[in-house]
């Protein structure tokens, strides 16, 4: 008696379909993730070149009579003012949406120029499942300080 196996022909086409999705699933968040890490860099670009645009828009302080030397010294209301003013005129600000600087931007001790920069990403692929975009945010910091 020769007996035969079921044909399993549609079987395996199940299997290989779910195969083919899985791995465009797989594709699909890699594209995400990597596209926000990529624009989390950029944006973290922007926001080091706003920074050491506040941290040289440095007065120089008061020195004493005793032979002291010369400080920089920062102002918050300039810090972000410069910080503002670099991120409207940098090229770079028209690729991301939502770009802002934050109101944690300023200078914690006088002479660090902090700078914080938030803005929304829209990956691939998925833009329709997140309308708004995930929010990215980057923090800088340069120092001004006078040397010899």
């Amino acid at each position: 008696m020769n007996r035969r196996e079921p044909d399993q022909d549609g079987q395996l086409m199940v299997m290989i379909l779910g195969y083919v999705l899985l791995a465009l699933l797989v594709a699909t968040v890699v594209i995400g993730i990597s596209s926000v890490y990529l624009e989390h860099k950029r944006l973290l670009s922007l926001a080091d070149g706003a920074s050491l645009a506040a941290a040289g828009s440095y007065t120089l302080g008061e020195v004493s009579t005793q032979g002291g030397s010369p400080s920089a010294v920062l102002y918050p209301a300039r810090v972000r003012n410069v910080a503002a003013d670099f991120v409207a005129r940098s090229p770079a600000s028209q690729r991301f949406s939502s770009l802002a600087v934050t109101g944690a931007t300023g200078t914690p001790d006088g002479s660090t120029a902090v700078v914080v920069l938030t803005a929304a990403v829209h990956p691939p692929v998925v833009n329709f499942l997140i309308p708004d975009g995930i929010a990215i945010e980057a923090t800088s910091t340069a120092r001004s300080r006078l040397t010899r």
